[in-house]
């Protein structure tokens, strides 16, 4: 599968707590119209080593998706365009969530 582009609405900004008590280091949203296997939008992890500040709507590279084995939705992650991540630095990442399921990250072309 190859990169591509998407627009994300963000409606857990970094800094967000759950009502678990989950605290996101990163910005997270979805893709409006694109439904993922749980019957809603496609959610989607914004990882940047620039990116350090709330976000509202981003712009930017799909740049791997998250394979969850134990669940019935992958989450994608989305970058800026032409920046690269390493799949180590995207697992440190999203750890805060991903280490409650069994899922795979699959970087993309």
């Amino acid at each position: 599968m190859k990169k591509f582009t998407v627009k994300v609405k963000i409606d857990r900004a970094i800094g967000y707590k759950d009502k678990f008590g989950t605290v996101y280091p990163v910005n997270y949203g979805f893709v409006e119209g694109v439904i993922a296997g749980d019957g809603e939008e496609q959610d989607v992890y914004i990882i940047s080593k620039e990116i350090n500040e709330e976000l509202v709507v981003f712009e930017g590279e799909v740049v791997a998706v998250i394979y969850r084995k134990d669940d019935i939705e992958d989450k994608w992650v989305a970058t800026k365009i032409g920046e690269k991540l390493s799949r180590k630095e995207i697992k440190k990442s999203v750890e805060f969530l991903e280490q409650y399921f069994d899922s795979e990250i699959k970087m993309l072309e």
